[in-house]
């Protein structure tokens, strides 16, 4: 991530995340009863903005988000230190022996509890930020390791575009945008222009993989957790029944869910599919975006107060 450096803080814009593909494989005892994983990560162009500004010696940190569909995140009950931005802050300043004393500002644009990331995005440009405004020089590695220990997301989400993820996620290769893999990754049609189809409901993580250990994968399925995902959310499976009718290009449930991605690479079936979702009322809301992109720099708003 490339972030915008000002006097008074620092600014990024963290895509939302994508599995193009997702093979969950056994929990295992040692990594927490994590499952094996074997994904194929992308960065997608529904970004979160995240501002980080300094604030005085002994202040403590603050944390303010904004945004129409913040969900359980506009609870004002909320405890901040559950918000992974925080706990990202409290991380590395453990990790740095820094303090805190940070004022985060998260406009949220990537619906929650949608297996989009938006929480582990925003955490990585938190991270990011914090390299950057306290000066520290870390390398992507000591990053890697600090983000992993958070969640399996969060190191593709400090790196973005594509990946090959392992171990239980948190494993990546980088791929080069000109070899082999994300060669086979173009001409399976799983870039380019997309629909995400959102919900206000939310499926727990925890949730989805317990039942997927009872429930099992759906064949042909490029999640794994798809089947369950559509078990526990109809009407997920209604979007992707209908992005098949309307002749798009690959659809499947995004990682956890419940929202749905369907490629759209020609303007017609994404004008057909937009009508059917709102016609059927399969989804809540419709986001186009591309796949993969790279995170990029931003201005930073001059605020006061914090």
């Amino acid at each position: 991530m490339n972030p915008a450096v000002g006097r008074e803080g620092i600014a990024l814009d963290c895509p939302a995340k994508i599995n193009l593909l997702l093979r969950v494989g056994p929990a295992r005892a040692d990594w927490g009863g994590r499952h094996r994983l074997d994904t194929i990560y992308s960065a997608v162009s529904i970004l979160d903005r995240v501002e980080l500004r300094p604030r005085e010696p002994g202040s403590g940190f603050r944390l303010h988000m904004e945004g129409e569909h913040l969900g359980d995140l506009a609870d004002d009950d909320a405890d901040p230190h559950a918000n992974l931005a925080v706990k990202a802050l409290l991380a590395m300043a453990q990790a740095t022996g820094r303090q805190p004393d940070v004022a985060i500002r998260i406009i949220k644009r990537i619906p929650v509890g949608a297996g989009l990331a938006g929480g582990s995005t925003d955490a990585a440009g938190t991270m990011l930020g914090l390299n950057r405004l306290w000066k520290l020089g870390l390398g992507a590695a000591d990053l890697d390791g600090i983000a992993a220990g958070l969640g399996a997301d969060l190191p593709f989400c400090l790196h973005g575009g594509l990946s090959h993820g392992s171990g239980f996620g948190q494993v990546l290769e980088p791929l080069d945008p000109t070899g082999a893999e994300a060669r086979s990754v173009r001409n399976a049609g799983l870039t380019g222009r997309l629909l995400v189809g959102a919900y206000e409901e939310q499926l727990s993580t925890a949730q989805v993989y317990k039942a997927f250990d009872a429930i099992g994968p759906g064949p042909g399925d490029l999640n794994d957790l798809q089947k369950t995902a559509c078990a526990l959310h109809p009407r997920s499976l209604l979007a992707l029944d209908l992005a098949r009718r309307a002749g798009a290009g690959p659809a499947f449930v995004s990682g956890s869910g419940p929202s749905v991605v369907a490629m759209v690479p020609h303007l017609d079936q994404a004008a057909t599919l937009i009508r059917l979702w709102r016609e059927q009322n399969a989804v809540d809301r419709i986001i186009e975006a591309d796949s993969p992109v790279l995170p990029r720099m931003v201005p930073l708003r001059v605020t006061h107060g914090q």
